[in-house]
């Protein structure tokens, strides 16, 4: 391992002393860019020193920085939505300032606010990037009164729905399970309500929505297809703010404001739907169905800290559960599905100078689903499950106005619950020993440079080593022609059992061909290590996610992209049209003709290939006016 990581550290430390020996009379100013009337944090607002067009970006956290020769400068701070804010600044001295942004009434009237700044289709080098805003959401036409985020996701180019009743979605030809959906940092394995119908994401208690479909950043991994980053609300600082509303099948509530004046915020946001009692009345209790009923609910809160003006700590947690019941008292049998996810987030912000911002995040989260059934003196129950334990730590290193560097690392313990089957009948209790327990152990470090060679040029590139370790205890089994275990090798606690791994390359360009346009290409390889199979033959939420194992190796692709950026009329119309190519090995399945078997391990039966898929997206987006919209 050490002579893979070994690039890495060189190449930080040429490019640390070519800096250094650039270095001249320069000075910083750094700070947040806020929301002045709620005090929320904007992502990705614009800071730029228009005499020398230099400029910065802010990031997950509402953080900038920016480094500027010595002498005075005209700075202007937009982000749509706001006013732009110009100042004068004298670079005499290093600075440290929040600016702050006023909501412009007559613009968020006529358009729709999205994190990001007006040219950004065509000035940036990543691509394959669309930033959503829970405004564009709440524009767009509810179901049964629900605002949905990932239905509206799907609604984009190169992203299609997985079917009615399915909440995953497919990007660019790979699998629901090939999409990194994280909510402030935690992973979420399951994304629906009422079997898929709803996503689970609360459109009051999410503050920014960054699909990434393309030249995926080295910070990100896992996955092959896509990332859907989302943030949640930090909440109100200046002021108690309490919403509530009531849908066609759910009612929620939400209240947020300052905890300590300037140092502390919270937000609580929650929903549940009312299914259960509405059609309770309907249902006698000498009807046969008594019992029956469906709900869901969820509960998103977050509260944050400010101990000094250099350091900040967030707790954020996600709860929700699904959980249908029938009953059928004729025949005397009844079945309970409950299923859900829980996450909690625990966050450090620390400043440890102008040019350098560190978060370090710790990450619980579990995801469970289980089927009981019942008849007479028959039971059954079948679960399945994945829990994870995450630590990491990010790094944005304002180098030079040239140069923003990322780096960081990550390490997760996963412990899955692959296919759980327990019965009994009368006194006679069964519990078939075909689904142990499974750990397993994820490593990464990543370095990213955005690097602006010239008016003309710009590059994002960087490198990822990720490493999968599956490890014990776990048993592997040898058997002869009739099934019949011949032998057996154990694994103790924490020994390792397989493990795989390797670099993933990532890279964008972008030549701007005028102001209004571009051309950009961008080609990355990812790993994915963890699996989500599915049985065609049950309409059941029953899939499966298992690890890489002995028999199951890591997904691998390459994705290449190519595209042409346009706006118009002073970025009222954001065009692109992009191309792609996506190869993939070690895609995963069930045989054909599977049907479920208590004595032996569902890995038996996965089936495995390679595939690819290739396409062109055209987007016209309208981000000003009276209407706005794409297609």
């Amino acid at each position: 391992m050490q002579h893979l990581i070994k690039p890495f550290f060189v190449i930080f430390i040429l490019l640390t002393l070519g800096f250094s020996c650039f270095s001249q009379e320069k000075f910083t100013m750094n700070g947040y860019v806020k929301d002045s009337l709620t005090g929320e944090t904007l992502i990705g607002a614009n800071i730029q020193a228009k005499a020398v067009s230099k400029g910065a970006t802010s990031n997950q956290y509402g953080f900038y920085s920016i480094t500027l020769k010595n002498g005075s400068y005209q700075l202007a701070c937009s982000f749509i939505g706001y006013q732009t804010k110009e100042m004068i600044i004298d670079f005499n001295s290093n600075i440290q300032q929040n600016i702050l942004l006023r909501s412009n009434s007559s613009i968020v009237s006529e358009v729709t606010v999205t994190g990001k700044r007006r040219d950004n289709n065509v000035k940036t080098a990543q691509m394959g990037k669309i930033d959503l805003s829970v405004a564009q959401a709440k524009a767009l036409p509810a179901f049964l009164g629900e605002v949905d985020i990932l239905k509206t996701l799907q609604l984009l180019p190169g992203v299609r729905n997985a079917g009615e009743g399915n909440a995953g979605f497919y990007v660019r030809g790979g699998g629901p399970d090939q999409n990194l959906i994280l909510l402030d940092d935690a992973v979420v394995y399951n994304t629906g309500h009422l079997f898929g119908f709803f996503s689970i994401f609360n459109a009051d208690a999410i503050k920014n929505v960054t699909l990434i479909k393309g030249g995926m950043p080295a910070q990100y991994g896992g996955r092959l297809s896509s990332v859907v980053d989302i943030s949640m609300k930090d909440g109100n600082a200046n002021k108690t703010e309490v919403d509530a509303g009531i849908g066609l099948i759910a009612s929620r509530f939400s209240i947020q404001g300052p905890l300590i004046k300037n140092k502390a915020t919270f937000i609580v946001s929650a929903r549940r739907t009312y299914i259960d009692a509405l059609v309770k009345p309907f249902i006698k209790k000498t009807n046969d169905f008594y019992g029956s009923g469906y709900y869901f609910y969820d509960l998103n809160a977050k509260v944050n800290y400010k101990f000094s003006e250099k350091d900040r700590l967030y707790l954020s947690g996600y709860l929700g559960k699904d959980k249908f019941d029938f009953n059928n008292a004729k025949r005397n049998f009844s079945t309970s599905i409950p299923w859900g996810n829980s996450t909690a987030t625990l966050r450090w912000n620390h400043i440890f100078n102008k040019k350098l911002f560190a978060n370090t995040t710790l990450v619980y989260n579990d995801y469970n689903f289980s089927l009981e059934g019942k008849q007479e003196n028959f039971k059954i129950k079948f679960s399945s499950g994945i829990k994870d334990a995450t630590a990491k730590s990010d790094f944005d290193w304002y180098a030079t106005p040239e140069h923003k560097i990322k780096f960081g690392g990550q390490y997760t313990y996963h412990t899955f619950f692959p296919s759980v089957i327990s019965g009994s009948q009368d006194s006679i209790a069964f519990q078939p020993n075909n689904a142990l327990k499974k750990f397993a152990n994820e490593f990464a470090l990543y370095i990213q440079d955005d690097w602006e060679l010239s008016k003309k040029i710009k590059l994002s590139y960087g490198f990822r080593y990720s490493m999968f370790q599956q490890v014990g205890k776990y048993a592997t089994y040898t058997t002869d022609a009739n099934g019949n275990k011949t032998d057996s090798t154990i694994y103790g606690r924490g020994q390792l059992v397989k493990s795989y791994g390797g670099i993933e390359p990532r890279g964008t360009i972008r030549y701007a061909i005028d102001d209004n346009s571009s051309i950009k290409a961008a080609v990355t390889r990812n790993l994915q290590y963890i699996h989500l199979v599915s049985n065609a033959g049950t309409t059941l939420p029953t899939d499966l996610w298992v690890p890489s194992t002995l028999r199951v190796k890591p997904q691998m692709s390459w994705q290449y992209s190519l595209g042409y950026f346009k706006n118009f009329k002073e970025n009222m119309f954001e065009t692109s049209l992009e191309m792609y190519y996506k190869s993939m090995q070690n895609q995963i399945e069930y045989r054909d003709g599977y049907t479920p078997n208590t004595l032996k391990d569902a890995e038996e039966d996965f089936v495995f290939g390679k595939g690819w898929s290739y396409g062109a997206e055209l987007f016209i987006n309208k981000v000003k006016g009276r209407f706005t919209g794409w297609i």
